[in-house]
C-alpha cells in the first residue's frame, strides 16, 4: 500500500480500530489469526472505497462484523474454531490469575451477551449503535449487556483485583448500564 495516496481518514481509522476489531473478532468466535485476516480484508475493502463513509468507525465495525460472520460459515473453520475455543484469549506469561479468571468468565458467556459487552466496553459503542449493528432494538442490546455483566459479577465474586482488594458485590468497572429509554 502506498502511504502517499492513503487518505488520512483511513490511516486514523486503522490506528484506532484495528486492535479493537481483533478483540471483537475473538468475541465472535474467531481465532486470533482469523480475526487478523478479517481485519485485513475489511481495511482492504475500505481502502478501495471511493469516498470516506458518512460514519467511518461505524461503517468499519459493521463491515468487519459482516465479514467475520461470513468467514465463520465454513465447516472446517468451524471445527478449528471449536478446538480453539478452549484458548479463547492468547495466554501471556505475565497474566495474573485474576486476568485469567476474567477471560474465562467472559468466554463462558453466551455469544450474544459477550458480543454486546465487547462492543460496549472495548468498541465504546452506544446501545443504539450496537442495536443497529446486530439488528436488534437498543433495549435488547442493553438487556444482553446487563445480563452478561451480572453473570460476570457472579462468576468473578471472590476474585482478587487491583491492589489485592477482595471483590464484594458490584465492581465499579463491571456496573451495568440502564436500558435505553424508548423514544
Amino acid at each position: 500500500m502506498n502511504t502517499d495516496t492513503t487518505p488520512a481518514w483511513y490511516e486514523r481509522l486503522y490506528d484506532t480500530k484495528a486492535t479493537e476489531l481483533i478483540l471483537y473478532g475473538r468475541a465472535l468466535g474467531l481465532s486470533h489469526a482469523e480475526a487478523e485476516d478479517v481485519v485485513q480484508e475489511t481495511f482492504l475493502a475500505l481502502w478501495q472505497h471511493p469516498h470516506e463513509p458518512l460514519n467511518p468507525a461505524h461503517y468499519c465495525v459493521r463491515s468487519f462484523r459482516n465479514r467475520a460472520l461470513n468467514y465463520r460459515r465454513g465447516f472446517w473453520r468451524r471445527l478449528t474454531r471449536e478446538l480453539e475455543s478452549q484458548r479463547w484469549f492468547e495466554r501471556s506469561p505475565e497474566e495474573s490469575p485474576a486476568e485469567r479468571a476474567a477471560m474465562r468468565c467472559l468466554a463462558e458467556l453466551p455469544v450474544a451477551q459477550r458480543e454486546v459487552i465487547v462492543l460496549k466496553i472495548w468498541q465504546a459503542c452506544t446501545f443504539e449503535e450496537i442495536g443497529d449493528l446486530l439488528d436488534v432494538s437498543p433495549n435488547t442490546a442493553a438487556g444482553r449487556y446487563r445480563y452478561g455483566m451480572e453473570k460476570l459479577r457472579h462468576c468473578l465474586r471472590g476474585q482478587n483485583y487491583e491492589r489485592d482488594e477482595q471483590i464484594r458485590g458490584a465492581v465499579a468497572f463491571l456496573d451495568a448500564t440502564p436500558p435505553v429509554p424508548k423514544t
